[in-house]
């Protein structure tokens, strides 16, 4: 698909260089590559900041074939299928005085720190500090979701064993359930100016603000907001 992509882009460049070479001598005045360059090199870096860590980035030169008429506002963009990190493409516009568009191949290479297990962790198993540990290295070939910050994954319960060294993913966790399946529980039904709570048997398990069911002695089934502690509240 990368392939496909960059054949169509370069193939779209090269039918549209003659008109823009014509363009740029009915202009008079002709854009410095150079210029194009660090407008695409400025807008990756900007791109860049939603991730974390250290970027380093490399844009392509333009065909020295290339002659383009010059632009009063030079709009970099990203083509679809293209994203703002790794090997990817740039493209920048010109709407005025002529209007013109060109690709330019570039390289954003983000290092910054990721977490792994630190050793094999259990299904189920609560992660701690101590179950993490952290690797600085570029993270453009990581997959989305990878955990950049501690706080992501300690106190979350990890759904499928994996062995030391492998990449930790805020897919592969959950919060813990805070009400469990057999598990007493108190109901707590809170209104405009009232309070009322009652024992009860959870139905079901469920993560802190998930939605927690419940039966008590006389048979009556609750629903309500999940609660550290073994709550569950029903607001009314």
């Amino acid at each position: 698909m990368k392939f496909f992509v960059h054949s169509v882009l370069t193939a779209l460049a090269s039918l549209a260089l003659a008109g823009i070479t014509n363009a740029a001598e009915v202009s008079g005045t002709t854009q410095e590559h150079e210029k194009i360059r660090q407008v695409a090199t400025e807008f990756l870096l900007q791109t860049s900041t939603a991730q974390p860590g250290d970027a380093e980035i490399s844009v392509g030169p333009i065909d020295t074939r290339l002659t383009l008429a010059s632009c009063q506002a030079l709009v970099p963009f990203l083509p679809p299928g293209s994203k703002a990190w790794g090997k990817t493409t740039v493209g920048v516009r010109c709407t005025a005085p002529v209007a013109w568009t060109v690709y330019l191949r570039a390289n954003v290479q983000i290092t910054a720190d990721y977490y792994v297990a630190a050793h094999s962790l259990s299904k189920g198993q609560v992660l701690a500090i101590d179950d993490l540990s952290k690797i600085k290295g570029e993270i453009s070939n990581l997959p989305v979701g990878f955990i950049s910050n501690p706080d992501q994954a300690i106190g979350k319960a990890i759904q499928n064993s994996v062995s030391s060294g492998t990449l930790l993913r805020m897919d592969a966790l959950k919060s813990p359930a805070v009400v469990q399946q057999g598990q007493s529980v108190r109901v707590v039904s809170i209104g405009n100016g009232f309070q009322v709570a009652t024992d009860a048997q959870a139905i079901t398990n469920a993560s802190e603000g998930q939605i927690a069911k419940a039966r008590t002695a006389s048979g009556v089934t609750l629903s309500g907001v999940a609660k550290a502690g073994g709550i569950i509240e029903i607001s009314n």
